[in-house]
């Protein structure tokens, strides 16, 4: 009985590793047949990216699907239209093998396909398991996610070169660390170009309806040189591209003697890409209240402190407006930062519409607003209402 009871054990547990080795030979099968992979990663901008690339190759006319983790997962069919890719658990990087099997199933020529990992194992793994990428983008190293890929710049640079194809080539907007990608490119006997935001000018940029960064279109632009295709057909496709939810953008809301700029910089979450844009905001807001509208997880407090420390040490503002989970500590740190009392607004307004009647309330008659932290906290909601509100244009 016992002998019989091990057999069964050994024969479904040879199934099981007969199966496996189908199904990863059926996903090689799938992957290589797509003939251009390109896996974007980085610490910010990967989905801008993304979709940049994305537009670029469908108007020069190669069959092209994009996936995008962004604010929210998307996938962009060829024709240009979305779909929403709904999850009934948490993300899992099982989903890139779902994704490869679909492009295989629709005759696709080229995946463009954001890296959702951060675990800097699962990083490595996507890329040499599940996408092998004949061109591989990183579009910067940042500090952020340093509770998974900390606790340092080094460590994240090391886990964000996880996905670095072998054999390829590599696309970086990288503007310190940039060595370092092209040693470890060297490595796996790939290709190394690194883009400069210069090479784009002011005229292409004022074409796109959002505010984009240089040096983002300047990596799509790399990418699909390489790839033959020409600037203006490039330009042409990015210009009409559908941009990402968390995207930079400015709304603007009046009413009763207030004007009020809002800018949804929740996607720009780690302290330099931050304080480069509220550097750029500033600029152009001379003479009005600026408000840092910070929103906090409970599961980012590192993010939050971050953020807090930035906002003490090198930020010009008025006031401080956290709301969102777990505020109280990030308030008390602020305060020990050297943030005054008066300019700290925690009042634990529960939902979208109280934080936006609440900034109203605060607003001077020229206010600007510039929304960091995250998308999550109701920092999607609070940009909806303010999005509403702006295409009404009064309050």
């Amino acid at each position: 009985m016992m002998q019989t009871g091990a057999y069964v054990i050994i024969a479904l547990t040879l199934s099981l590793i007969l199966y496996g080795l189908w199904e990863y030979r059926r996903h090689q099968k799938y992957i290589y047949g797509i003939p251009i992979r390109i896996h974007v990663n980085g610490t910010r901008g990967k989905s801008s990216v993304t979709r940049l690339i994305g537009a670029a190759l469908r108007e020069s006319g190669i069959r092209t699907v994009t996936k995008v983790t962004g604010t929210f997962p998307r996938l962009i069919l060829p024709d240009g239209k979305e779909a929403q890719i709904r999850r009934k658990e948490k993300a899992n990087i099982l989903e890139q093998l779902r994704i490869v099997k679909y492009c295989a199933g629709i005759n696709t020529e080229a995946l463009v396909i954001e890296c959702m990992a951060l675990q800097p194992r699962y990083q490595r793994i996507t890329e040499e398991q599940m996408i092998h990428a004949t061109l591989g983008v990183i579009t910067n190293i940042r500090l952020d996610h340093l509770d998974v890929m900390g606790p340092g710049i080094r460590e994240v640079g090391e886990a964000i070169s996880g996905t670095i194809p072998y054999g390829g080539y590599l696309f970086t907007g990288e503007d310190k660390h940039y060595k370092f990608l092209e040693m470890k490119s060297r490595q796996r006997n790939t290709g190394f170009h690194r883009s400069l935001a210069s090479q784009v000018s002011g005229e292409e940029m004022q074409k796109f309806s959002y505010i984009e960064h240089k040096v983002n279109v300047a990596l799509a632009l790399d990418v699909c040189a390489h790839l033959g295709i020409d600037r203006e057909t490039a330009l042409r496709g990015m210009w009409k591209m559908i941009p990402d939810e968390g995207v930079l953008v400015r709304n603007t809301v009046t009413g009763e003697g207030k004007r009020i700029h809002f800018y949804n910089a929740f996607a720009a979450n780690d302290p330099e890409s931050s304080l480069m844009i509220w550097n750029s905001i500033r600029e152009v807001s001379s003479g009005d209240t600026m408000i840092m509208l910070l929103t906090i997880r409970h599961d980012r407090q590192s993010r939050a402190e971050q953020l807090v420390a930035l906002a003490a040490l090198k930020l010009d503002l008025d006031f401080l407006v956290l709301t969102g989970e777990t505020t109280d500590p990030i308030a008390d740190k602020a305060l020990k930062l050297g943030v005054e009392k008066e300019k700290i607004i925690n009042e634990h307004w529960d939902s979208p519409e109280a934080v936006f009647d609440g900034l109203w309330k605060l607003a001077d008659d020229k206010t600007t607003i510039v929304g960091m932290g995250n998308m999550g906290a109701m920092g999607a909601e609070i940009s909806r209402i303010f999005k509403q509100k702006h295409k009404q244009n009064t309050v």
